[in-house]
């Protein structure tokens, strides 16, 4: 009976071992979280300090607590900082392992922003090897991460470190560009030592670019700016600059004086670091470190000495518990070696999909570049073709020449509208097209839409018939922009299919939850119809429905494409039902927010009025900053002919000086010319007038660039080509004083 009673004993007392074990593992988790954080902030003081064992010594408890409560986000930033750390003391096999395990474990818990940091350190490390191109694979590969993350003020340090890799081969233009772009970065988020740091680089760059003027400007003004914040690397840097440039200039004096200061830093940083890194104080803190641990060690021993009745209990449990465990392992322990082969080529073959993977986004980064560059350098020719077609159709041509002029003004608009898909299509497959919703009107903006087409519908012989579902509210909350290019889209295909017949446009409700109400859209036509061949490759780009359909029909192949991507950002789906030779039906399902407070506006038809006529124009100049000859000609002939004065410059130096002596109402800068570009005259301009209205008359239209052209000082972008009408609207805006809202930047 009392070896039941012992029995039971043990047993009860097991029990309530785990209960107790539970409730304080939550405790002890916080406890230790809260002491992971703690070693992790004194290791960064201690590495500010430049104390990097006594960081290392934080940095790995944090370790082994981030380990024990398995904390993988904490685990992948701590093999981070040591790996930095590692590499700054010159254990830089350590610090590539380090920085190996940081990765690996950010990219199973898919925690992309850390990733992107842990390529920006690996980048350093193989530039500090001169393994310069091994550096730039990693720094685009930090970009993208953080462009996906939308980390935009993480980017200044990798453009700053690229920078420098582009200076060291001699690639002055590219390093030049990186560092104006880390410069307006630097200052939008305050980063003071990148900003420093890019200031006195670019000094570096324009030095060997032959302008002592500018980079004396911006090495004294890092030099300043790591003065006033104790940047004790830039500061001698900065030192060094500025002995080459008073050396350049031949003021000898100045030269000797800064070297001097150079010499004098650098020894002195020397010494710091070689006190930081002395061994015998690093062998003093582990000494320390030891005692302190075998303190703790004889204080639990005493502790159990205590306890000896509990542990000889626990004791008899553990022996239980390990006997059983060894059972079990000698039970996996063949199927532990199969899965151990397995794993070990699971993760061979991981790291190649990884690689592949990573050299896919980065093959898709630069096609989206490309077709960027090339869809923007077209526009140039093409504001030349566009604009001497509209003249020559002004200026009364002769009639068998009108026909050609018709033609040829047709193909040019063809190519813009081919341009603007592309570019399109480009936004929306790299996630920069966003949600801009707004309060509207459904139903009459599906009737604007219908009045819009019904001219060209009437010339198709063609009938439209519109239907809108009883019960529906017509005020919503959505993106009607988007809504009116899905709508245009579409019935613009069923016109161009559809002669002599009907189409029927349909909105009804499928669903509503709460003020949420999901509506379908139908587009109906009784046209040529698609075969069923094609209908699963419709809404992929450049798609048509036969070679022979293009020849006939024209058209880009890109709408449908741009209609589903419109679609899927608006969390919809779209689907389409079609017979050969009777017609065609395409269906869209979004969701919309109901709104009451909307008024119904009505469907009216706007006449547009000549704003300018209107205003005194025979004091207004006007200044254009153009270093193509054709683009000045067709500039200045469409101001001419509103009656407005102007004057051309050729480029931004003579732009600067020019607006220094004259009164002008209103700029229109080209952004690449020769010399300084479009954004550093502008700068230059805004230094001593705040007020001129300027506008950037250029090609580019790219999203990801425009906070450039706000923080250089435009008021707003004139993309060419442009619309007649959209050009007068801004300049009219400018001279009537009105307050201008860029669609770019504002």
């Amino acid at each position: 009976m009392s070896l039941i009673k012992h029995c039971l004993f043990i047993a009860l007392t097991f029990y309530c071992i785990i209960s107790y074990g539970q409730q304080e593992g939550v405790i002890d988790n916080e406890m230790l979280s809260l002491r992971l954080l703690e070693r992790i902030n004194q290791a960064k003081s201690d590495s500010d300090r430049g104390k990097y064992h006594n960081a290392l010594e934080n940095l790995d408890e944090a370790l082994s607590i981030a380990l024990k409560i398995e904390d993988q986000s904490n685990l992948g930033k701590i093999y981070t900082k040591i790996s930095k750390i590692q590499f700054l003391v010159g254990e830089k096999d350590k610090a590539d392992v380090s920085i190996k395990k940081a990765m690996q474990i950010q990219r199973d818990i898919d925690d992309y922003g850390n990733l992107a940091i842990a390529y920006n350190i690996k980048g350093v490390m193989h530039s500090t090897q001169n393994e310069y191109e091994d550096a730039l694979e990693y720094f685009n590969s930090a970009k993208g991460l953080f462009e996906q993350e939308n980390l935009e003020e993480y980017t200044s340090d990798v453009l700053l470190n690229e920078a420098k890799i582009y200076i060291q081969q001699n690639r002055l233009e590219e390093a030049k560009f990186n560092l104006e772009k880390t410069i307006i970065l630097a200052k939008k988020y305050n980063q003071l030592n990148r900003l420093s740091a890019a200031l006195i680089y670019s000094a570096k760059v324009y030095l060997a670019l032959g302008n002592t003027k500018i980079a004396l400007s911006q090495v004294e003004e890092g030099l300043e700016i790591a003065q006033d914040n104790n940047i004790i690397q830039d500061k001698n840097e900065a030192y060094l600059t500025l002995s080459d440039i008073h050396e350049k200039n031949e003021d000898y004096k100045n030269s000797h004086l800064y070297i001097k200061k150079h010499i004098h830093l650098s020894d002195s940083i020397l010494n710091v670091t070689r006190e930081n890194l002395d061994i015998e104080a690093s062998g003093e803190s582990i000494n320390n470190y030891k005692e302190a641990q075998n303190a703790q060690l004889k204080a639990q021993i005493d502790e159990v000495s205590a306890e000896s009745a509990f542990i000889r209990i626990t004791t008899i449990l553990s022996i239980a518990l390990i006997t059983i465990l060894s059972l079990l392992t000698l039970s996996l322990y063949k199927n532990n070696n199969i899965r151990l082969n397995t794993n070990t080529m699971l993760h061979k073959k991981n790291d190649e999909l990884i690689l592949a993977k990573e050299k896919a986004e980065l093959a898709s980064k630069t096609k989206a570049n490309f077709l960027s560059t090339v869809t923007h350098e077209l526009r140039t020719p093409l504001y030349a073709v566009t604009g001497l077609t509209n003249m020559l159709l002004d200026e009364d041509p002769k009639p068998h020449q009108l026909s050609h002029l018709k033609s040829l003004k047709f193909s040019g608009d063809y190519l813009l509208t081919f341009i603007n898909d592309i570019l399109q299509i480009n936004k929306i497959e790299a996630n920069k097209v966003e949600v801009d919703p707004e309060h509207f009107n459904l139903r009459n903006k599906l009737e604007n839409v219908i009045s819009a087409l019904s001219n060209s519908a009437n010339n198709q012989d063609t009938k439209i018939h519109f239907e809108y579902e009883k019960g529906i509210p017509e005020t919503f909350i959505g993106d009607q922009l988007k809504i009116s290019q899905i709508l245009i889209n579409l019935l613009g295909n069923a016109i161009k299919f559809t002669k002599d017949g009907d189409i029927w446009v349909r909105t009804y409700k499928i669903d509503k939850k709460d003020n949420i109400y999901y509506l379908r859209f139908e587009i109906e036509d009784n046209g040529i119809g698609i075969t069923k061949e094609k209908q699963n490759h419709m809404f992929e780009s450049f798609s048509q429905g036969s070679v022979q359909i293009n020849r006939k029909y024209g058209g880009t192949g890109l709408g449908l494409s741009i209609v589903k991507g419109l679609i899927q950002i608006l969390k919809g789906k779209i689907y389409l039902k079609s017979e050969l030779g009777k017609g065609t039906t395409f269906f869209f399902e979004i969701p919309l927010e109901y709104d009451k407070n909307v008024d119904k506006a009505e469907v009216v038809e706007v006449i547009k009025a000549n704003k300018m006529e209107s205003l005194d124009l025979s004091n207004v100049k006007i200044l254009i900053v153009e270093d193509n000859k054709i683009n000045q000609m067709i500039t200045k002939k469409i101001l001419n002919k509103m009656n407005l004065n102007c004057d051309v410059v050729d480029n931004g130096e003579d732009a600067v000086e020019i607006v220094k002596t004259t009164n002008y109402d209103i700029v229109l800068m080209d952004i690449h010319m020769p010399g300084i570009s479009g954004l550093e005259a502008t700068k230059m301009i805004r230094a001593f007038d705040k007020k001129i209205t300027i506008f950037a008359l250029t090609a580019v239209t790219l999203e990801d660039k425009m906070h450039e052209f706000g923080d250089a000082g435009f008021d707003d972008i004139i993309s060419k080509p442009f619309k007649q009408d959209d050009f007068e609207d801004k300049l009219h805006a400018a001279l009537t004083g009105e307050k201008i809202v860029s669609s770019f930047f504002s």
